[in-house]
């Protein structure tokens, strides 16, 4: 094959392959990007997962609680600081996925949270769990742990960028 080919479809194949990197899911008008969590400590009993939810559709939907086989409880919390103190609480009702806005959960704010934990979640583990949906029903999703000093999520070993 002429080298200039060769490069031409190696360059071709660099520029298709950042989509295939990303984890996310499409469900009907949702589309589920970047699941992950962090790594936890042995013996930890609750971990955070996060993601956002862009809602491309013409109607509300809104996520109403999870499950996961990693975990004996699955809920949605908020954290925020109240008096000068950081405190964590679980959302009840679901959280809103405004028609052509997005959700993200995320450290500091709302977050799945994982408690109960049967193992330690260890990084470059994907642990499997259900979102449930008012409108797009149940939802499989895999969060991709990452380093416990994680803040955003890694997506094919560069840090988000």
């Amino acid at each position: 094959m002429n080298p200039s080919i060769r490069i031409m479809l190696a360059a071709t194949a660099l520029v298709a392959a950042p989509p295939l990197l990303a984890h996310g899911v499409a469900a009907g008008a949702l589309a589920i990007g970047h699941p992950w969590s962090r790594e936890t400590a042995p013996g930890q009993k609750a971990g955070g997962g996060f993601l956002t939810i862009t809602n491309k559709g013409k109607t509300e939907d809104r996520l109403l609680s999870a499950t996961s086989p990693a975990a004996a409880d699955v809920q949605i919390h908020m954290m925020k600081v109240e008096d000068g103190v950081m405190r964590m609480h679980q959302v009840t009702g679901g959280l809103a996925i405004p028609a052509g806005g997005t959700l993200e959960l995320k450290p500091g704010g709302y977050h799945i949270m994982f408690m109960g934990l049967k193992k330690p979640f260890k990084q470059g583990d994907m642990i499997p769990a259900t979102l449930v949906f008012t409108r797009q029903g149940k939802v499989a999703v895999r969060f991709k742990v990452q380093p416990i000093a994680s803040t955003a999520p890694m997506e094919g070993g560069h840090g988000g960028h």
